[in-house]
């Protein structure tokens, strides 16, 4: 049974499950639209995609936005459990052939084109309902835990569209994912407590004698700092365990998993550069190294 209107006011308009499936041409439209005014960074990735690719990569990431967006905008844990329960309902209708959200009409066909496994989507709602349930992490193989649902995924995701299946790619994949969700986690120290969760683990915390209290009043310590320069460098470890992947893909998606892998190396720049003081303070990459990462990556794909 289909949950009250009322649930879905706390979300855009646009996202809730219409009465009626749109067509296929209004759906992948649909995708298209949210895919390119999201995010900046998925508007510059679709310059460097094949043509023939662009529509799946849309759905996918329709998908996953939408996705995200239901377990972390809310403001309400129940809420957000109600629609991603209400979510997972409409990729079960999915993969049945009688789905009637746009997301899910257009990603029926990128399913059955790529065989796409449904517990790949599945594990990505694993991982927003654990962000409903757990707010700290006790230790580093906890997180890890983690990033296996909300972030490795995501790569499995792109190398399905790129006709990748083998375990060896999909391992490389992961080590990259993990380490994005580092950086992320990383640079987004302050913005994630004000949410009310903290990704540092607690045994780093104890380690380090850096306490929530130090994180609640943006306390950049020269213990937190130290802390953070361990977590940095161990990011980057995930980072070159996973770079190997870029010569093990055509030249097309290398592109794409060198301008991504160079940005969350850059976030790891950025926290460095303010000698780790991230409290307070979230670290950017400025434009003009966006600009650099871009041409290149422009570069690479004439050459």
């Amino acid at each position: 049974m289909s949950i009250t209107p009322q649930i879905w006011s706390h979300v855009p308009a646009h996202y809730a499950i219409p009465a009626r499936a749109p067509s296929l041409a209004e759906a992948q439209s649909y995708c298209e639209r949210l895919a390119r005014s999201h995010y900046e960074n998925f508007s510059v990735a679709s310059w460097f995609l094949p043509k023939r690719l662009r529509q799946h990569f849309f759905n996918v990431y329709a998908y996953c936005r939408i996705s995200d967006d239901l377990g972390d905008e809310t403001g309400n844990t129940q809420a957000s459990l109600l629609l991603l329960d209400e979510w997972e309902t409409e990729l079960n209708a999915c993969y049945e052939g009688a789905p009637r959200h746009p997301v899910f009409v257009a990603l029926a066909g990128t399913v059955r084109e790529f065989d796409i496994p449904k517990q790949t989507f599945a594990d990505l709602l694993a991982a927003f309902r654990q962000d409903q349930r757990v707010t700290r992490y006790e230790t580093f193989a906890d997180l890890l835990g983690y990033c296996r649902n909300s972030a490795n995924p995501v790569g499995h995701l792109v190398l399905y569209l790129c006709r990748y299946r083998d375990s060896e790619r999909q391992q490389l994949s992961d080590f990259t994912c993990t380490a994005l969700q580092l950086a992320n986690f990383w640079q987004d120290v302050s913005v994630d407590y004000e949410k009310g969760r903290i990704y540092l683990p607690v045994e780093d915390l104890k380690k380090f004698q850096v306490s929530e209290e130090d994180i609640a009043a943006r306390q950049n310590t020269a213990a937190f700092r130290e802390m953070m320069r361990f977590e940095v460098t161990r990011a980057r470890e995930w980072f070159e365990r996973g770079l190997p992947l870029i010569s093990k893909v055509d030249r097309e998606l290398a592109v794409d998993l060198e301008l991504f892998s160079r940005g969350g190396q850059e976030i790891l720049n950025a926290i460095e550069n303010q000698d780790y003081a991230v409290l307070g303070n979230r670290p950017v990459i400025s434009k003009s190294r966006k600009a650099a990462l871009v041409a290149r990556a422009a570069l690479h794909k004439l050459i």
